[in-house]
């Protein structure tokens, strides 16, 4: 256990609430802290359900073109606590360094004196407390949850603000309906400054067009103000300024165009950055953002699978999200067919029998896993069941490693197409294993 992990630990047992969704703790810490909120780079503000941390990456990627220097703030992490925190410098960023990370984590406990406070709070103010030590041009700041009450909402005039598709998901936590939790991630729309939008069910677009309109807030929406779209193997994105003809995004699945878009759309309503179509291309083809229909071509994992198989990895946990990975299966499978067999380990928390009904007549076979280290987990016999309840044949396996030797011992017509999906922990136990580790 790294000094990182020991002070989270810590922390965990003094405030063992994970999740308490307020803004009057953080506000008082902030102020302990002289307030480094107010000294941070400018900020692009990113909420939603899907999609967020990949329209992060694709703005990454394009601004380091660009020559910018970039913080990043997102969540979680998939194996080190330290992949939350990105610090900008010329010619890409870094990982914050364990020490840099326990000075800051270590100066808003003290700051803290024992008060209530999340984990969440107490990282998000030593997030800005790291922005403010190190120069940078622009900082990506993602919601950790929802996005008006979350952390992360105290900055009062972002450069922008956006929404990535808003569907079902934190129902106990955001309201069960999408009317619901739209509402809270309009939160963090703020008077004059551009809100851009990916495309959203009707419900969520009216909630966020009518908090827009309240704070005056000028609005461009993903079919309305831009198109990204799809033509010949490229991204043609269009908007009142002019087309852009780019490359393929580098991250795979049809999902990505649009994200790619909205990353595209975000920084060409921010006229203080006067990005050149030089640097979108070459972020398209430069973005990064691992456990997104990743391809593990090598590693420990990727070698029980017999010989010619394909194995990929997606953190996407709710029905939406298995619905975008089950349209990137579909046309892999449409290039090259192959028997496809998942890997499923979630949360009980989530809706497992609508994230798996995506993959009805896609997969032939789901294999259920635990969740190491997850006492929310469900059980791999109670994934397998769901499974069947939706009309996949499915079995349970005591882990990630005995799912994929199961795969191996499979009476197949061709090397298989592996997917192991579900949630983001278990990608990252995924990746701690097969020795892929986020940099």
């Amino acid at each position: 256990m790294t000094q990182v992990d020991t002070i989270v630990a810590r922390l965990l047992k003094l405030h063992p609430k994970l999740i308490d969704l307020s803004l009057e703790r953080m506000l008082q810490l902030l102020d302990r802290l002289d307030h480094p909120e107010s000294r941070l780079p400018p900020v692009i503000h990113v909420a939603g359900t899907n999609g967020k941390g990949s329209t992060i990456a694709f703005m990454r990627a394009i601004l380091e073109a660009a020559g910018q220097r970039v913080h990043v703030y997102t969540s979680p992490h998939l194996v080190r606590f330290n992949e939350r925190f990105r610090l900008g410098k010329a010619g890409g960023g870094r990982l914050v360094t364990d020490a840099e990370l326990v000075d800051a984590l270590v100066e808003c406990e003290a700051r803290n004196e024992g008060a209530p406070i999340t984990v969440f709070e107490i990282e998000t103010a030593a997030a800005f407390l790291l922005f403010t030590r190190h120069p940078a041009d622009v900082l990506l700041l993602e919601v950790g949850l929802g996005g008006r009450l979350d952390a992360t909402n105290v900055i009062d005039r972002p450069l922008a603000t956006v929404i990535t598709p808003v569907s079902l998901d934190h129902a106990d936590l955001l309201g069960d309906t999408i009317v619901k939790i739209a509402a809270e991630k309009a939160g963090i729309l703020k008077r004059g400054v551009p809100a851009i939008l990916a495309t959203q069910q009707r419900e969520a677009l009216g909630v966020i067009e009518r908090q827009a309109a309240r704070v005056a807030a000028p609005v461009r929406i993903a079919g309305e103000n831009w198109t990204a779209t799809e033509e010949r193997g490229r991204l043609v994105y269009q908007d009142d300024d002019g087309l852009l003809d780019l490359p393929s995004p580098k991250l795979y699945g049809r999902h990505q165009f649009e994200n790619a878009g909205v990353a595209i759309a975000t920084l060409r309503a921010i006229e203080s950055l006067k990005v050149a179509p030089a640097a979108f291309e070459r972020g398209m083809s430069a973005a990064d953002w691992p456990a997104r229909m990743q391809r593990l071509s090598q590693g420990k994992l990727a070698a029980i699978l017999p010989p010619g198989s394909e194995l990929w990895l997606d953190g996407g946990h709710n029905p939406d999200g298995g619905r975008a990975i089950a349209d990137a299966l579909a046309d892999l499978e449409e290039r090259v067919p192959r028997p496809v067999v998942m890997v499923v380990g979630m949360l009980a928390t989530k809706d497992c029998p609508a994230f798996l009904k995506n993959f009805t007549g896609l997969a032939r076979r789901i294999i259920g896993v635990a969740i190491p280290h997850h006492d929310k987990s469900l059980t791999a016999d109670a994934i397998a069941e769901n499974a069947r309840a939706v009309g996949i044949s499915a079995q349970s396996a005591d882990g990630i490693e005995a799912a994929l030797a199961a795969v191996s011992a499979m009476a197949l017509s061709s090397p298989p197409r592996v997917l192991i999906a579900g949630s983001l922990y278990l990608a990252g136990e995924v990746l701690a294993l097969n020795g892929a580790l986020p940099a």
